[in-house]
């Protein structure tokens, strides 16, 4: 079983690789560039996400302004809108952005361009806060950690799934598979020690599941805001 994981996890690492082929790594809005990517790119881990969503759901009500931050071409925003009164989709992107609007939106959907460390929303504005597989790829999650608190309402939910690159045995493989890639993790969190990130800036745990099967564990964050 864990020779498939293996195999699998390369063959998307191989993927990448082609996609980093067309891409100037070294332009500075290599995300831009990525962006009519992305989609097809995220769809090879679809059950993987399908997986994500059916722990978030029983979280989301049909009374909530969600605010997602780092929503890609919207791959969670569609998945898990219907669920709410209202949802913007974020991404410091602005072609993310673009290529999400391509895909439609919904009388309660709207995208728009935003950065996570430096939101323009109102204090306590929203019921709830999803940032998927994001914090680790940034220079400073804590300043998105400071934000997200800031925009949530008291006792607000923040939904956090994100990849927890130091579990599973095939890691040290992945890890320097996607070194080579030129792929830029900032932080490499295991179970315990996101618990331990999200707790420091204002939040208590409420569970973490851990999601298998894509370049790494994803754990499912959910956490609440202290009031």
């Amino acid at each position: 079983m864990m020779d498939n994981m293996i195999n699998i996890n390369i063959s998307k690492v191989n993927y990448l690789k082609e996609v980093f082929k067309m891409i100037d790594k070294g332009n500075k809005n290599f995300w831009d560039r990525f962006a009519k990517l992305y989609a097809p790119f995220m769809k090879k881990d679809q059950g993987v996400y399908d997986e994500v969503c059916e722990y978030i759901l029983p979280y989301l009500k049909k009374d909530m302004d969600v605010l997602e931050l780092a929503c890609g071409s919207g791959q969670f925003s569609f998945a898990l809108s219907k669920k709410t009164k209202s949802w913007i989709g974020t991404d410091f992107s602005e072609q993310m952005i673009i290529e999400a609007k391509k895909r439609g939106e919904y009388e309660n959907l709207i995208f728009e361009t935003a950065d996570a460390t430096d939101l323009s929303y109102a204090n306590e504005k929203f019921d709830c806060v999803l940032i998927a597989n994001a914090l680790h790829i940034m220079p400073n999650p804590e300043c998105a950690m400071k934000e997200i608190y800031r925009v949530l309402k008291p006792n607000g939910t923040l939904l956090a799934p994100n990849f927890l690159w130091t579990e599973g045995k095939e890691r040290k493989i992945i890890k320097t598979l996607m070194s080579v890639l030129g792929f830029k993790m900032y932080q490499e969190w295991n179970k315990n020690q996101f618990e331990d990130f999200v707790e420091k800036h204002g939040f208590s745990v409420v569970e973490i599941k851990l999601v298998y099967g894509g370049l790494a564990p994803i754990g499912v964050m959910i956490a609440q805001k202290y009031s």
